[in-house]
């Protein structure tokens, strides 16, 4: 895992939900440029798969899908039956009202959605944490207006003690279409 930015630093002391610990550790992963693909991001492909692999075969395919569906692998959850596409995970998990720490959110985009990690808000964006965001596994603020739903963790005994709504002050600009 990269360094997280000093005003993301406190989410390396968290200790849940398991989907976020999974993906902090995937922070800072970063395609390859060019023709060539990150063998990592590949390898993930071929940790969910339900015939993943076929289909992402290089980094150039947009993975904020894939890397959602790494993460939930990893903690041990389902994926939904096309995670690569980002508002299949619309229907993952249980739908809630008020999105907290570790929620995952699906978001409406010019051309598609996209799909992340909430780990927090201001009064105007959510900050998500995911994968393609500037090619990169990243933490953005995006508009609250975007949202189409958000999503938790189908807890199989109790949810963590940590959940949370995380609220920020801040005027970062936000992010109007994650590649």
């Amino acid at each position: 895992m990269a360094a997280l930015p000093a005003e993301f630093a406190w989410l390396g002391r968290e200790i849940g939900p398991r989907i976020l610990l999974e993906a902090l550790k995937l922070y800072g992963t970063v395609e390859t440029p060019g023709d060539a693909s990150n063998p990592k991001i590949l390898d993930w492909a071929k940790e969910v798969g339900s015939g993943i692999k076929d289909i992402y075969t290089n980094d150039e395919i947009p993975w904020c899908g894939l890397f959602v569906a790494v993460c939930a692998v990893r903690s041990g959850w389902d994926v939904p039956k096309n995670p690569l596409w980002a508002l299949s995970w619309g229907e993952w998990g249980r739908a809630v009202i008020r999105p907290m720490l570790g929620d995952i959110l699906v978001f409406r985009r010019n051309g598609g959605g996209h799909v992340g990690i909430y780990v927090g808000e201001d009064s105007s964006r959510y900050y998500v944490l995911g994968g393609n965001q500037g090619d990169a596994v990243t933490i953005i603020p995006i508009d609250k207006a975007r949202l189409v739903t958000a999503r938790r963790c189908p807890w199989r005994i109790a949810q963590p003690s940590n959940i949370r709504v995380i609220e920020f002050k801040t005027n970062q600009k936000a992010s109007s279409n994650e590649r």
